[in-house]
């Protein structure tokens, strides 16, 4: 069926509720947003669904988020033993409109098909679920989010019993199991009989989960003795850290935490925030403004569903400066070394695992110290997998793992990104320059004497639509057959084509370029939003050196890119 027969079977059918219909209604004649809504199906990538909230197959909504558990219930039933599938699921969601809503079809759904889904009582961070599946013993999790995109989306992300986000294989099979049902019709609905296979966690959960991350603080004492003095702002972005990272800090002993008054309860739209991205300085404004009026030493920021964080801080002017996600990345491997050395906790088989698109600064750190550094593709759940290949083998040990869009796990409490014990850490860190005297951007500083000056830039080319996936994939194509030699008058010496199957990672469609200056270039369409993504990343001796390099290969960029166009 084309678009508009879709379209029209939405309004015809009894199965669809009379607010979906109405809202169908109300764009009748408007054939470019039904084309939009029912071209495709709202796709099941790598992880699972993201999207606007609203009617169609090509959004998310209850019919959407139905199919897709379905289709995980069908895989689970088909690929597991029954002792596996009787384990159940775990579910979690974050404050965006409908996210109860989703998480309660998707709990009676799973439900539906005979299989016990466990549910919190309210909104729970995506770390807290990674680590409930491996606590609950569950074969599988779903966490209902969007992460940092606007308020009108929503998604919806599937992981496995190891507590990461499902790998591809996986994926691509409960993809083809969602891609399977075509009507929406035969989704079972829950039965009386079946209601008790809906569990309410109680907050058992939220305490063992709290424990776990307090054990990943290194300085203990360090944290006692300057705990009341270090003054910390911290804002969860209306989202569902403020109960986590509050508790996690304060129990630990910093005192002087002050939250953000208007960004601390849940809220789905974020208090007029734009986009609820801690990388963004925008979303920071707020917790700048009452850092300076209250003088603190550092801003703290999680996204809604707090598996990334954000983090200003006091520089030598009194100003506040956002710190980049490969800059955090840095300074917390440089800490964890230095303060595990100092503890004589420095396993020597301890690996560093960051991604393909993440700066080498933190990797100098590592191989400085003669530790073991290993790229995985980008997403977490790749360095979720070799934190448990680590334990498989005991070849290695896993000192830290993080990505440049600012995630960062510390310890193996949880398979996923960690808001909540990254903003322990970094907040430990912080405390231990000031112990010093120094700052956090001073401490920075320091680094960049040792190892050189590092500096990256993304550059995120947007394009909405059919005509928009079309131009990425042409433009990622152009790169891909096109023989690029310089960028920024300097030699290409390198071009690794991930969609190969190299460096033993699975294939993935990624181009990255190794200029002859150290300099790198990656290309990737983004997994999550319309965006083709370039990642710039270069090294000098100073700011205004690597600053010049990133306009070159930026300019260098967009003159290929209107090539193509």
């Amino acid at each position: 069926m084309n678009y508009m027969e879709i379209y029209n079977q939405w309004l015809e059918s009894d199965y669809f509720d009379a607010d979906t219909k109405k809202e169908l209604e109300n764009i009748k004649g408007n054939e470019k947003e039904i084309e939009d809504r029912f071209y495709t199906d709202l796709e099941f990538g790598t992880a699972g669904l993201r999207g606007i909230i609203a009617a169609g197959t090509n959004r998310i909504n209850i019919y959407t988020v139905r199919r897709a558990t379905f289709g995980l219930a069908n895989y689970i039933i088909k690929n597991t033993t029954e002792e596996e599938k009787e384990r159940g699921v775990v579910i979690a969601h974050d404050n965006r409109h409908m996210s109860r809503e989703f998480c309660l079809e998707a709990a009676n759904t799973l439900a539906a098909c005979g299989i016990k889904a466990y549910i919190f009582d309210s909104l729970r961070t995506t770390p807290e679920l990674s680590f409930a599946v491996r606590k609950l013993h569950t074969i599988a999790g779903i966490v209902i989010t969007a992460s940092h995109n606007p308020p009108e989306y929503n998604g919806y992300k599937v992981y496995w019993e190891d507590g990461a986000q499902v790998m591809p294989e996986i994926a691509s099979a409960i993809t083809a199991e969602v891609n399977a049902i075509t009507d929406y019709s035969t989704i079972p609905t829950i039965k009386d009989e079946q209601k008790d296979l809906v569990v309410m966690l109680d907050d058992k959960q939220d305490t063992a989960f709290i424990e776990a991350v307090k054990t990943q603080v290194i300085k203990t004492e360090l944290v006692k003795k300057v705990g009341k003095e270090f003054k910390i702002v911290y804002t969860p972005l209306c989202g569902t850290g403020n109960v986590p990272v509050t508790r996690a800090l304060a129990e630990v002993g910093f005192e002087n935490v002050i939250v953000v008054p208007e960004e601390q309860n849940p809220d789905p739209n974020f208090a007029g925030i734009e986009y609820p991205n801690p990388e963004e300085h925008k979303a920071l404004t707020r917790g700048i403004a009452l850092a300076k009026a209250e003088g603190a030493d550092l801003v703290i920021a999680t996204d809604p569903d707090c598996d990334r964080v954000g983090v200003a801080v006091k520089t030598t002017t009194g100003d506040y400066a956002l710190l980049t996600g490969n800059q955090i990345g840095a300074m917390l491997t440089n800490y964890i070394i230095e303060s595990s050395k100092e503890e004589n906790k420095l396993d020597p088989k301890a690996t560093l695992v960051k991604t393909i698109v993440t700066s080498e600064f933190g990797a100098d750190i590592a191989r400085a110290n003669n530790l073991g550094v290993i790229n995985v593709l980008t997403g977490f759940k790749f360095i979720g997998q070799k934190i448990k290949s680590f334990e498989e083998s005991g070849d290695r040990t896993y000192l830290f793992g993080y990505e440049e869009s600012y995630g960062y796990l510390v310890g193996t409490h949880a398979r996923d990104k960690d808001g909540v014990v990254a903003s322990l850490l970094i907040s430990e860190m912080a405390a231990y320059y000031y112990d010093k005297g120094m700052s956090l951007y001073e401490g920075l500083k320091e680094l960049y004497k040792k190892y050189g000056y590092f500096k990256e830039k993304t550059i995120a080319l947007t394009l909405k639509g059919i005509e928009g996936l079309a131009k990425i994939k042409e433009i990622i194509t152009y790169f891909r057959e096109n023989d690029i030699k310089e960028f920024n008058n300097t030699k290409v010496v390198d071009l690794k084509d991930y969609q190969k199957g190299i460096d033993d990672l699975p294939k993935s469609n990624v181009l990255k370029y190794f200029l002859e200056d150290g300099s790198w270039i990656a290309v990737r369409p983004s997994g999550t939003e319309p965006k083709l993504k370039f990642y710039v990343a270069v090294k000098g001796q100073d700011e205004s050196e690597c600053a010049g390099k990133i306009d070159n290969i930026e300019s260098d960029i967009n003159k290929i890119i209107d090539q193509v166009k």
